[in-house]
């Protein structure tokens, strides 16, 4: 098949009339837009949708990582694309202009594969909007030969049965290498004729590892509204599908040039992930128990990627990204080492949130060398010790005012604190208790720096059970009662205007979350919402802007009450041990008796130690993964190298 033209002759007409048209444009640094000879010559192409404006999914690690992957494979091509703004939508609609990828504006609908990553579930309804205007059906039933293969991935995907209907196959777990697998089945697939039409192509899909195929699963009913039964239809596709598991990150050196964005965007810094997975435990976090087991890349690794990113793409920051950065066993030597190497540069060095108690003052010292002391960031994530064991992030308010003590007496002036309101069990005391600590931090704070200007901003989520964690078999809180709490803590945090004067408040409200909620633990009957969202106008659902709460209750309302459930019934209701989840059918690698076990700790109160520094637990990922926890020291140092001063 010859290469599709490129829409932009009629697409940059219409740019002057919509906002940030430079989103659209492409052609940024280290992006790699395929030739047309090059389209002519390459069996397998893929279009990469981050289903979000291009501001917030350019940064995106995983698309970044896929992007390089496939661009470096002689028999495929990748190009990017991002969820139109509603202005330019409306334009493109009467325009006759189809979705397109910013690197050469070329159909997505032309494309073999749409390969979509989800990191919030969220996003869905912007996928609807990105296959309608690609032309492509929304749904997968009804897509023929030509139309590409959808397939999502990320976190969201680990339960894919509310977008069932629209998506081919669910790639479960680690990218790097199932994407390889995907291209090499559709190359032989098309080599050979296209043998047994679309169909046959899904079903060589649903025997490859960690691809799962809705498509090919029957999901039947009980007369209380759970699951009966999820039946294969095909003897050719598994019972159940086991996510895939990249063990050796310092293989897989990506992302190797990473794209600098045109517009500006919510992170601008090269990013290396230092290390995959947490066996922390916090009960709360799908991302920490999906990623299991732990694997570290090496000093040497770490090293040898910030010095590539930083030549190839000239970004100044550079963060050293995991869960938990501060938890890397070679932390200390990781941040001196790369400290060293930049000193008298503009390069610094950044770290997501990190833990109280595995942040010490030489680890920000050596942060913050080559840079500004801005400001720290940690996330106790319940307020009271109570319910800091119930979720197993047991992080002391002694420790955590020592830490933060030490930081002010070192120069810091801003501390940030994460945490969630509506975690079970919780009471309206235990939310409360965050006032009170972030009233201890700045008493704490003025007293070892001798200052009065000093910060403290608490940052509150309301909390939504995931799949595949001890809680999701939880009862999500009701927007009504998060909101109470959050009313009540802002007044507590104002009770004392000398310390609540030097307190910022952010939080959000908890009508999104009960639909995220919704969307999470939802099975294929929440697909009717999803779609009926969209057709009455719901798009950028995680934007505060867009979001309308209303529209969601409405939808739930027609859709899911003639099927005898409802949106309180997937969110608010708690679920017994014995009935079947949507999602069980698919492997994290986690044993389902040990995360009911975990939450029945929970309930009590009792408190999971970390397996990477404690005797296995059998959370039973390794042996069903056949993996292990991967982690240093090496006993290497990083070798300096000859840095040119920008």
């Amino acid at each position: 098949m010859s290469a599709p033209p490129s829409v932009f002759p009629v697409l940059e007409t219409l740019l002057p009339a919509v906002r940030k048209p430079v989103q659209y444009v492409g052609g940024e640094l280290n992006a790699r837009p395929a030739a047309d000879a090059s389209w002519d010559a390459t069996p397998v192409r893929w279009a990469l949708l981050y289903p979000d404006a291009y501001e917030v999914g350019l940064p995106n690690q995983g698309v970044m990582i896929l992007y390089e992957l496939l661009n470096e494979r002689q028999d495929a091509l990748a190009e990017r694309c991002y969820a139109v703004l509603p202005d330019l939508e409306k334009l493109m609609r009467e325009h006759g202009v189809p979705a397109f990828t910013v690197d050469t504006h070329r159909p997505v609908g032309a494309f073999d594969v749409l390969g979509v990553s989800f990191a919030t579930e969220l996003g869905y309804t912007n996928l609807l909007t990105t296959l309608d205007l690609a032309g492509i059906p929304l749904h997968a039933v009804d897509r023929g030969i030509d139309h590409p293969v959808v397939v999502g991935g990320g976190h969201a995907a680990f339960n894919p049965e509310p977008i069932a209907q629209f998506v081919d196959v669910a790639a479960l777990g680690d990218g790097e290498e199932v994407v390889g697998d995907i291209t090499d089945v559709v190359r032989e697939w098309k080599a050979t004729g296209r043998p047994g039409g679309r169909r046959e192509l899904l079903l060589r899909l649903a025997a490859t590892p960690g691809c799962y195929v809705p498509s090919f699963y029957d999901v039947t009913y009980g007369p209380d509204g759970a699951i009966a039964a999820v039946e294969p239809l095909d003897p050719r596709v598994p019972r159940t599908v086991q996510k895939r598991t990249t063990v050796d990150l310092d293989a897989w050196p990506y992302p190797k040039t990473p794209i600098v964005p045109l517009a500006e965007t919510v992170h601008e810094r090269a990013s290396v992930e230092i290390f995959r997975g947490c066996t922390r435990g916090c009960r709360f976090c799908q991302a920490g128990m999906i990623t299991r087991p732990v694997r570290e890349r090496s000093l040497r690794g770490i090293g040898e990627m910030v010095d590539t990113a930083v030549r190839a793409s000239g970004f100044d920051e550079v963060g050293l990204l995991s869960l938990s950065s501060a938890d890397h066993s070679e932390i200390a030597e990781v941040t001196k080492g790369l400290a060293d190497r930049y000193e008298g540069t503009h390069t610094t060095l950044s770290l997501p949130s990190t833990r109280v108690d595995a942040f010490n003052i030489d680890l920000a010292n050596e942060i913050s060398r080559n840079g500004r002391r801005s400001g720290l960031t940690f996330a106790p994530e319940g307020g009271s010790e109570r319910i800091r064991r119930v979720i197993n992030k047991m992080v002391s308010e002694e420790d955590l005012i020592r830490t933060v003590s030490d930081a002010f007496s070192q120069g810091w002036r801003q501390v940030k604190l994460y945490f969630m309101c509506g975690l079970p069990t919780e009471e309206d005391s235990d939310v409360l208790q965050i006032a009170r600590m972030a009233h201890d931090v700045i008493r704490a704070g003025r007293a070892a720096s001798g200052r009065n200007d000093v910060r403290c901003t608490i940052s509150i989520g309301g909390f939504v059970p995931k799949p595949h964690t001890p809680f999701q078999w939880a009862a999500q809180a009701h927007p009504d009662v998060v909101d109470a709490r959050l009313r009540k803590l802002r007044e507590e945090v104002n009770s004392d205007r000398r310390l609540g004067r030097n307190i910022g408040m952010r939080y959000h409200d908890g009508q999104p979350s009960l639909i995220e909620g919704l969307l999470a633990r939802g099975d294929r009957r929440v697909g009717a919402v999803i779609e009926a969202v969209w057709r009455d106008g719901g798009r950028f659902d995680g934007w505060s802007e867009c979001f309308s709460y209303e529209r969601w209750v409405a939808a739930c309302t027609a859709e899911l009450t003639p099927r005898g459930v409802s949106l309180e019934w997937f969110t608010t209701r708690e679920r017994d041990r014995d009935e079947i989840l949507p999602w069980d059918h698919l492997d994290s690698g986690l044993d389902r008796d040990w995360l009911w076990e975990d939450w029945q700790d929970a309930l009590g109160g009792r408190e999971q130690d970390d397996c990477r520094w404690t005797p296995c637990f059998d959370c039973g990922v390794c042996p069903s993964t056949g993996t292990d926890i991967e982690v240093g020291p090496s006993g290497t140092t990083l070798l300096p190298l000859t840095v040119v001063n920008r």
